[in-house]
């Protein structure tokens, strides 16, 4: 749910604010709005406070950057030293981080110069035979491509240089390279020849361009075998300095940053001569907070709370209050914008479906315990306070929210496994060799006999024990001879379910809102969605229009009641949605789109089937040679077919929430800015990576 905001106006004397405003920072409740116009100043500081905030800026981004080049997370609190010391404290700090990060960088640029170029040089450098260090002569180095032809820069060269130049080339990779020896007034010349041929001069980036070949090949080969070792000394430098200097530089930094956040609440508020006004919002489950906070400075402070305007105001910022269920998820609805106040959280929704419709997708138990075991793992780094950097992928993922991931992973495997059980796989069918789950006919035609179904018996299979087991298979998505069509609809049921309840949400909001386009809208695509539903239904999938003049059958009156429902909402609406029919019909689609959830796990089912009945075939082929090879086989492609399928499993369903069912709601179309009230920069309990 979204958590109701109350507004609070606060007053208070300048030469109390920065106490106010501490207050306020220690409470960590209060959502800042900015004040505009009226007759007291507002926005950029000016004298003594612009002059301070821009020396606390110059401070806090000088530790920053020094952070940063340390790459170091936040350790255990340390002790902050006295405030007139602190440039000093950073200098010394700075300065050696800043000559290291430099070293580092020409290092790096050195080994990528080296891993680029290394081999061609090398080849080089044994081509000039030492004419490069001659004063006299000049040596021009480029690069063959495969379709290169050396006789036409030959040809180029003897028509510039007639005898006074030699040329010689080398293999080095598929490539080649290539020399030219000549005099050094002629150097230009050559050049130019090469520029005649489409060929350009090699030229060594960085430093190396300024030495001879054989100096860059010393260089290089040095670079090449001390690069390892230079590398740990600078990483075990940059350690050190770490361990000596981020501890006080976070404490520095905590209270910078702070000092900032002061100025930048007097620059968002309006100021007087001898007054400071601020406005905000409060969760009005902490106006306590608040209150207690401002409560020591009795009639120096005056503040108001009340009622925010939901309808009107666009600035009332959002935070979401879920149960401990729901509230890991919440991670998930992180991917969009947060939804707008006064409107409706859909986290429930996604808590509920999207593991649900992960687990109906790869209903594997193998695969469920994979990820049952990669959600403990992600749980233990966050008991651990621990987290994970994926330095590779330019991110690191605190323990926070490696704890949420770690629970959403742990409800999806939770799914994958019942379902598991329900469609009888276990890395595909290997249980299903093993006579663990079976076809069961009679016990199939007791649970789905009521859609029309009859399961066939087939003899063979009867006479080789196929329909004997220990745990029969009570959701056969495999076999698609006769049960497609239902696993087809019960995925559908899911589409019709939530698309229609994506325009009920628009119906209630448009009427707690009073706005009667949305609200008719809303009524128009229920109705007309709802129509096409029972027109689907009601003609079996087109096979038989004539029941839609049955006028005995109850659902035939329903149809046409949606249909009229449509036809009164457009109407009402037309002059804003005049396309409103290409609506409905694209709103037909979204339900179709649910089709996906029976069509991704039917494939990935039969993946799995594909990748253990491979390595089975092996074991009956070959015996215990068979065995081994199969289990090989099977375990490297049921690997690939996880890896290459599983961000579509994951995809999917977060698409049909995000699109088939929140677009309806209008969720995607308005948004308010997140909570992100004032607070004070705490010591942090220790985090390791």
């Amino acid at each position: 749910m979204i958590n109701p905001m109350q507004q609070v106006v606060i007053a208070t004397r300048k030469r109390d604010s920065d106490a106010v405003i501490a207050a306020l920072q220690n409470a960590g409740v209060l959502h800042l709005k900015p004040i505009t116009g009226g007759p007291l100043n507002t926005g950029t500081l000016a004298g003594t406070d612009a002059q301070s905030r821009r020396e606390d800026e110059r401070l806090l981004a000088r530790v920053e950057s020094t952070l940063a080049e340390l790459g170091s997370y936040r350790p255990a609190p340390a002790p902050l030293p006295a405030e007139t010391t602190w440039a000093d404290t950073i200098e010394q700090a700075a300065l050696p981080v800043a000559a290291l990060a430099r070293q580092r960088q020409e290092f790096q640029a050195d080994l990528d110069a080296e891993a680029t170029y290394g081999d061609a040089v090398r080849a080089l450098s044994r081509l000039a035979g030492g004419l490069d260090r001659s004063r006299r002569v000049a040596t021009v180095p480029f690069l063959l491509q495969p379709t290169d032809n050396v006789a036409e820069l030959q040809a180029a060269l003897n028509e510039t240089l007639r005898d006074r130049h030699a040329l010689a080339t080398e293999t080095v990779g598929q490539n080649r390279v290539g020399l030219i020896a000549t005099l050094t007034g002629d150097r230009d010349a050559a050049r130019a020849a090469l520029g005649r041929v489409r060929l350009g001069e090699l030229r060594l980036p960085g430093r190396f361009d300024r030495l001879s070949l054989s100096e860059a090949a010393e260089q290089m080969e040095q670079i090449a075998r001390s690069g390892e070792a230079r590398q740990r000394e600078l990483n075990t430098e940059r350690d050190r300095l770490a361990q000596t200097h981020a501890p006080v530089l976070y404490a520095i930094r905590d209270v910078l940053k702070d000092r900032v956040a002061v100025h930048d609440v007097r620059a968002v508020s309006a100021r007087g001569k001898y007054s400071l006004a601020l406005q905000g919002y409060v969760p009005q489950d902490r106006a306590a907070a608040l209150t207690a906070a401002l409560a020591p400075f009795g009639d120096a402070v005056s503040y108001e709370l009340h009622a925010v305007d939901e309808h009107h105001d666009a600035l009332v910022p959002v935070e979401l209050k879920n149960n401990s269920y729901v509230r890991p998820f919440q991670v998930v609805m992180g991917l969009m914008s947060p939804p707008k106040y006064g409107s409706f959280d859909p986290t429930w929704i996604v808590a509920l479906f999207f593991p649900l419709f992960f687990g109906i997708i790869i209903a594997d138990i193998a695969y469920g315990l994979m990820f049952l075991a990669f959600g403990l793992w992600l749980l233990g780094k966050a008991r651990r306070n621990e987290g994970w950097d994926l330095s590779f992928m330019g991110a690191y993922i605190p323990p926070a929210t490696l704890k949420d991931l770690g629970f959403v992973t742990n409800v999806m495997a939770a799914w994958t496994i019942v379902w598991g059980f329900l469609t009888g796989e276990f890395f595909g069918t290997l249980l299903e060799h093993v006579h663990f789950f079976y076809i069961n006919p009679e016990l199939l035609d007791r649970l789905w006999g009521w859609t029309g179904l009859t399961f066939p018996v087939d003899p063979y299979k009867a006479k080789e024990g196929y329909y004997e087991g220990f745990l029969p298979i009570v959701f056969p998505r495999l076999e698609t001879e006769y049960f497609s069509n239902v696993a087809l609809v019960f995925a559908l049921l899911f589409g019709i379910l939530q698309v229609l309840w994506g325009w009920a949400i628009r119906i209630q909001q448009g009427l707690k809102h009073k706005d009667p386009v949305h609200t008719w809208e809303g009524i128009a695509l229920f109705g007309g969605v709802g129509a096409l539903v029972l027109l689907a239904f009601i003609s079996r999938a087109a096979k038989d229009f004539g029941a839609l003049s049955n006028f005995a059958d109850p659902r035939v009156w329903l149809m046409f009641l949606g249909f009229a429902a449509f036809i009164v909402g457009w109407l009402r609406v037309i002059k804003h949605f005049p396309l409103l029919p290409i609506e409905l019909l694209s709103q037909g689609g979204a339900v179709v789109s649910y089709a996906r959830i029976f069509a991704v796990g039917l494939v990935s089912a039969i993946l799995a089937k594909l990748c253990t009945d491979l390595g089975w075939s092996l074991y009956e082929s070959l015996g215990f040679l068979g065995l081994l090879l199969g289990l090989l086989v099977g375990v490297i492609l049921h690997f690939f077919v996880l890896a290459l399928t599983l961000i579509g499993h994951i995809l999917q369903p977060i698409r049909l929430h995000m699109v088939e069912f929140l677009n309806p709601t209008g969720f995607n179309t308005e948004t308010s800015p997140r909570y992100n009230p004032l607070r004070r920069l705490s010591p942090t309990q220790g985090q390791v990576k």
